[in-house]
């Protein structure tokens, strides 16, 4: 598992560093105004369906079906059951997509209800902009099946590598395009429409090439589809509840001024990198694990396997978290503070990402200790957490919302309270069923690792105080350089300590 930890991480991470440089082009094109507003809210609706229907909910019913079958029965088994769901898949996003293009409107009415506050020109744009990312749903959610089948097959390159195709080519699209459309943010959306061709083509390839070649199969609902289709109906919150509190910041952050809903998605997508590297990466590798080793019954190793998937989790997210925290303003300030992003909007955005970055550890912990009912056939148990969840961050965004002051800050802290009751919450109930005991190394690791971690901390605090650090060359180079030292503080405390073998990290490294 560890081998496939790194591998999904190394993609993972190389697709977050451009998904960087993508950012900083559109921070630097659009800024953090309307046109900018109107395009994250496009590019949301989209996402959270992918994140619902593709990787969140169905995977987490998919995947354990697909390796149960690829184990018990073998590779034809499993490709049956995978071209049927595909073919349903593509029957119903297919729908939804065109209901999606004629209701536009009234979709954006409900997703950004302070749009129309701000002007016909907002909603309009908006409107324009979604109606073009929107044939994006189905490929991308196409791709996530795909991916899943070659996850399940211990095949994870192609599938971590093809969100590398949605930066490349949206950022091509703004540089190439942007003189033939309306808007900058016209030709951004037509780069991600055409980047989920692209991803799809690509796993699929890689599925063809490991043997497990996927064609159009008409849609059979025998035992084991009407099972994979009962677990996802309740794992769309259950595994979705972030992207569904993500969504509720949405709807709270259009109600605010403009430039909120920016602010939101730049300083979230500085807190998606150990995120998207670390949590994907974890969530990536140990569903299937957890689901083939239960599925041969050894449940022994399956403990193991959780236990290292949180020390994992731990060991990574927590010095991210507390070197985002202390280095938020000048993060903002290196990665986009030029062209239409102003020192203002650095100012507006830096909170925003303490805030975020306060709930990290928790959204990565959710990535951890979900696969460890889902891997079981339990969608239910994740689904009345996401309910309490979901109702407890909207409460929190009401209660900000007329709190001054707060504005996208308490949008952000809402969202990471509620991620940690979530984390709490799945935790305590997998160690009380037993589905889940902490074994030594996993106690006597984490306190070393916090340790660690706060040490670091301290010496970015004091490093940020007396260096200049911001844009520019001088002042990237500075943070450069800190963020160096921050780390391998961090990394020589806890092998110091005993908290974190970097010979065994290197023994892994090397053995793949």
């Amino acid at each position: 598992m560890l081998r496939h930890f790194a591998t999904v991480g190394g993609w993972t991470m190389a697709s977050r560093l451009l998904g960087f440089a993508r950012d900083m082009l559109i921070a630097a094109r659009l800024g953090a105004g309307p046109m900018a507003d109107a395009f994250f809210v496009a590019l949301k609706l989209p996402n959270l369906f992918r994140r619902l229907f593709g990787e969140g909910a169905f995977n987490a019913a998919f995947v354990p079906a697909f390796a149960s079958l690829y184990t018990r029965q073998g590779p034809q088994a499993a490709r049956q059951l995978a071209e049927r769901l595909a073919s349903l898949m593509a029957l119903w996003l297919g729908g939804l997509t065109v209901l999606g293009l004629v209701f536009m409107p009234q979709v954006l009415a409900v997703l950004a209800p302070g749009f129309a506050a701000r002007g016909e020109e907002q909603m309009r744009l908006a409107t324009e902009l979604t109606r073009i990312v929107f044939p994006y749903l189905p490929f991308i959610c196409l791709t996530a099946l795909v991916s899943g089948v070659l996850n399940s097959m211990s095949r994870f390159t192609a599938a971590a590598a093809a969100p590398i195709f949605f930066n490349l080519l949206s950022m091509a699209s703004l540089l190439a395009l942007a003189r033939y459309t309306d808007t900058p943010a016209h030709a951004l959306a037509w780069g991600v429409t055409i980047s989920g061709v692209a991803q799809l083509w690509l796993v699929w390839w890689a599925a063809a090439r490991a043997g497990m070649v996927l064609r159009p199969a008409l849609p059979r609902l025998s035992a084991a589809e009407m099972q994979v289709l009962r677990r996802m109906g309740p794992g769309l919150i259950g595994a979705g509840v972030t992207q569904l509190n993500l969504a509720v910041d949405v709807i709270i952050a259009s109600l605010l001024p403009a430039g909120s809903v920016s602010f939101l998605y730049y300083a979230d997508r500085v807190a998606q990198l150990p995120l998207g590297v670390i949590g994907a990466a974890i969530g990536t590798a140990l569903l299937p694990t957890l689901a083939a080793q239960l599925a041969g019954g050894k449940s022994l190793s399956a403990h193991l396997s959780m236990n290292r998937g949180v020390e994992i989790t731990l060991a990574l997210c927590v010095p991210a978290a507390a070197a985002l925290m202390v280095l938020a303003h000048p993060i903002m300030a290196v990665l986009f503070q030029r062209g239409a992003y102003t020192a203002a909007d650095v100012a507006a955005s830096a909170p925003v990402l303490v805030a975020y970055a306060a709930g990290l550890p928790a959204f990565v912990l959710v990535k951890a200790l979900a696969p460890g009912f889902f891997a079981r056939g339990d969608t239910r148990t994740p689904v009345i957490i996401g309910l309490c969840t979901v109702a407890l961050n909207l409460g929190l965004n009401l209660l900000f919302l007329h709190a001054t002051g707060f504005e996208a800050v308490g949008i952000a802290a809402s969202t990471g309270i509620a991620a940690w009751v979530n984390a709490g919450l799945l935790g305590v109930l997998l160690l009380r069923r037993r589905l889940w005991v902490p074994d030594r190394r996993l106690r006597r690791d984490m306190p070393r690792l916090l340790a660690s971690a706060a040490a670091m901390a301290a010496v970015l605090w004091v490093l940020a105080a007396f260096l200049p650090m911001g844009p520019g060359l001088l002042g990237s180079a500075v943070f450069g350089a800190v963020c160096v030292v921050g780390a391998g503080c961090y990394f020589a405390l806890a092998h110091v300590t005993g908290a974190l073998d970097l010979r065994e990290v290197k023994r892994m490294m090397r053995r793949r």
